[in-house]
């Protein structure tokens, strides 16, 4: 669906209008920024429950005989080590070794896997896929099946429980189970992008607006709010998730992204696979890592950070992070340098100001 001024909406869309959302243009999706406000939004999901419209996230399907093969190939983590209804994080690689993207793959079965993409690279990525199809396998652009909610924090549970006879206790992380919420057909799996526990919802678009005024009722008990991507992307920076366009680009390799885990360069070829051979051997010039403000100041993305009064990164994201309450942020420095406690300076404004290389993640939360 599209805005008369060619932006996309998800099917919620006039819901988040009607609640006085302050909205956006998101990589061409008219898209909640916020409600009650990030810092409200971002402790309520850390506190709480928050509930977000994340149906701008693409979706496509392999089916087939040989539907591993493909997503073997196409992919960098290991496809054939998923069991039915398990999940992994990856990545969709250029022959170059540069990210397409990053995804979720879910295993429904032996021959049916279910991709979730980023809501910008949806139609790059299935035309990635299909020129790399050289398998008995089809390949589906599903986006428009689906619309997606996101139901995340330390009370989603308690929320989702009182709409589905499922039993969520037993979902694992990174699981999936296909039943109902609140009579519709849905998935249901305990991933999410904020840090916290919770699960993400995906069903027919067209239940989308019950489905958001279910959980919002379901969840009030819990003081439950609306969430914008300005939250979200505070709390997935909390979490050291990467973004892509940010963390990960086409110049981007896993390996240099602190993704090295999603790599398995044992599985056999896959797209991208000679490049990162030929980068280990090499060795990693640059790594991503972590940072904390020392001196005042908030670094955007694209800063330019110093080394001993020389630029030698940049900044990939960065901000307050309402949880620590201290300014944050990544960056790439050259990978010696590349270490905990490592002492550089941010150029914001024209003024170098002092920050210091810190852990990821900033925030985890409590088992």
């Amino acid at each position: 669906m599209q805005l008369s001024g060619a932006l996309k909406v998800t099917p919620l869309n006039s819901i988040h209008r009607q609640a006085n959302a302050k909205m956006v243009d998101f990589g061409g999706w008219d898209m909640p920024v916020q409600y009650s406000g990030i810092l409200d939004e971002h402790h309520t999901v850390r506190r709480a429950v928050g509930l977000f419209d994340v149906s701008h996230m693409g979706e496509i399907e392999i089916r087939g005989p040989e539907a591993l093969r493909l997503v073997d190939f196409v992919t960098t983590n290991h496809a054939a080590k998923l069991q039915p209804g398990q999940a992994q994080y990856s990545g969709l690689l250029y022959e170059h070794g540069g990210f397409v993207d990053d995804i979720l793959v879910h295993k429904v079965t032996g021959s049916h896997y279910f991709l979730c993409v980023n809501a910008s690279n949806q139609d790059k990525d299935y035309e990635h896929i299909l020129a790399a199809n050289r398998f008995d396998a089809e390949v589906e652009f599903a986006s428009p099946r689906y619309a997606q909610l996101a139901v995340q924090g330390p009370r989603a549970l308690q929320t989702l429980a009182k709409l589905t006879p499922v039993d969520l206790t037993a979902i694992r992380y990174y699981r999936f189970v296909d039943g109902e919420v609140a009579g519709v057909a849905a998935r249901i799996a305990r991933t999410g992008y904020t840090g916290e526990d919770g699960f993400e919802i995906y069903i027919a678009p067209d239940a989308a607006p019950r489905m958001w005024g279910l959980l919002l009722d379901a969840g009030a008990e819990f003081s439950i709010k609306p969430c914008g991507l300005g939250a979200r992307n505070t709390l997935r920076l909390e979490a050291a998730m990467a973004l892509y366009g940010h963390e990960i680009t086409a110049s981007i390799t896993p390996f240099e992204a602190g993704l090295d885990w999603i790599v398995k360069m044992d599985k056999g070829d896959f797209v991208g696979r000679a490049a990162l051979a030929a980068q280990q051997d090499k060795g990693v010039q640059r790594k991503l890592t972590g940072f904390e403000m020392t001196g005042r100041g908030i670094a955007r993305d694209g800063y330019e950070v110093f080394l001993d009064g020389a630029g030698a990164g940049w900044v990939t994201s960065g901000g307050p992070s309402p949880t620590l309450a201290k300014n944050i942020g990544l960056c790439y420095l050259p990978v010696a340098r590349a270490v905990a406690g490592t002492s550089i300076s941010i150029l914001i404004r024209g003024q170098l100001v002092e920050a210091r290389t810190a852990p990821t993640p900033f925030y985890r939360r409590s088992k």
